[in-house]
């Protein structure tokens, strides 16, 4: 396996064919507004997105629903430009896949309609996660985004003080997310998987 590569200092903002060029084989990097961003993929992250995953699968599977679950799959979003998201999960719409030109040769979506759900494990670029990611899905309109910041990096304004493990439940409405924060043993409630009933403490500590 070749080792994974190491952002340079950029001197210019990537395009996101440099970007693709350069990282598109190594799925622990994405792109935003030309910068390179090291999604930190520590253990205890991909045991949350693991976990989060697994559930997600059973929940499709018991609903019979067209859906799967993809892990960093690259989102290319066709109205923002020098921009390439890597979600730690995305729930892809199977039957809507026939609008999604790359699809066929990538694993790269650019349509928000393509989207049911996407989660971000935070890591230490907290900021992308509750900022410009909410603001970007929304625009796309993916009607559910997850933050599960499990070691409370976010800043206070976001998971509030004393600062506390959080999962940020982002429904869209209008155009915009709604935002509501589960902790400890509260039941996450969610609109796209209704039937499911984890608690935030199970996701935020993966069971672990």
């Amino acid at each position: 396996m070749a080792p994974a590569l190491t952002p340079p200092t950029q001197q210019k903002p990537l395009s996101v064919e440099d970007f693709l060029a350069a990282y598109g084989s190594d799925n622990r990097y994405e792109l935003i507004d030309g910068e390179v961003f090291d999604l930190e993929p520590t253990g205890p992250h991909e045991e949350v997105a693991a976990f989060l995953t697994t559930k997600l699968c059973v929940q499709i599977d018991l609903a019979a629903l067209p859906w799967f679950v993809l892990q960093r799959g690259l989102l290319r979003p066709s109205t923002v430009t020098m921009t390439a998201f890597r979600p730690d999960i995305m729930v892809v719409d199977r039957e809507a896949l026939t609008q999604e030109l790359l699809w066929p040769e990538q694993s790269v979506l650019t349509l928000g309609s393509s989207i049911k759900f996407v989660a971000e494990v935070v890591s230490s670029n907290w900021q992308n996660d509750y900022a410009r990611k909410v603001e970007d899905y929304a625009v796309l309109g993916i009607p559910e985004y997850w933050i599960a910041d499990y070691e409370a990096l976010g800043g206070i304004k976001h998971i509030g003080k004393p600062k506390q493990p959080t999962l940020s439940v982002c429904k869209l409405v209008d155009g915009e997310y709604e935002i509501q924060q589960f902790r400890d043993n509260q039941i996450v409630e969610s609109s796209i998987f209704p039937n499911q009933r984890l608690t935030a403490e199970q996701v935020l500590q993966a069971e672990r």
